[in-house]
């Protein structure tokens, strides 16, 4: 298996354990800096001393702020993505997928609060990062989908309508999870169950 990117800057790939380490420690210290200080009220002395390394340590692994901060939409992403993985494993159909998904990611949420200011700043600080990390999750979803589709489990109304059913899941996904994740706690099955009651009375072929 190819061995995923580095979030660090260009070149600036650790090349040991103890680096791989450093540079999660600072990663970790970022997103309580820009979670709890929002990016522009966020500083490279912050997250280093959240992180408890040297300033020296920082620019070893990044360029600058905005470096982090990109850096750090890229990870959450990821984690968003290998938190929902095992979830999904035990699915007993394409729709159980989606229920199991969104449990899984509205569990995630009530631990990483913090995802959400990231996510939304994103939008003006590195809004490649903002449309990349919708981009490739509408993608996972849409491919969920369309294999749902080729076994009979969903309508097939074609492509563009998988696209737009993944795009509408997803947003579906993320208000959920500022509700019942953010602003309160609700038991994540419930919550998963009764959106999956309605997809599947929209959906099942």
């Amino acid at each position: 298996m190819a061995r995923p990117p580095s979030p660090a800057s260009k070149g600036k790939a650790p090349r040991t354990a103890r680096g791989e380490k450093t540079l999660r420690k600072i990663l970790d210290a970022a997103l309580a800096e820009f979670g709890q200080r929002g990016f522009h009220e966020s500083s490279i002395v912050g997250i280093t001393r959240r992180a408890r390394v040297a300033l020296g340590t920082f620019y070893t692994y990044f360029d600058s702020k905005e470096a982090v901060f990109a850096a750090l939409v890229r990870d959450m992403s990821s984690q968003v993505r290998d938190h929902v993985a095992p979830a999904i494993e035990g699915a007993t159909d394409g729709l159980d997928v989606e229920r199991l998904a969104l449990a899984s990611y509205l569990r995630f949420v009530v631990d990483h609060k913090e995802v959400y200011r990231i996510i939304d700043e994103a939008e003006f600080v590195d809004p490649q990062g903002f449309r990349t990390h919708y981009e490739t999750t509408a993608e996972r979803i849409a491919a969920r989908l369309a294999a749902a589709t080729s076994k009979g489990e969903l309508r097939d109304d074609g492509d563009l309508a998988n696209e737009v059913r993944a795009w509408a899941l997803m947003g579906m996904n993320v208000f959920l999870g500022l509700r019942f994740g953010v602003w309160s706690h609700e038991d994540a099955d419930e919550v998963a169950d009764h959106a999956n009651a309605m997809l599947r009375k929209g959906l099942e072929s």
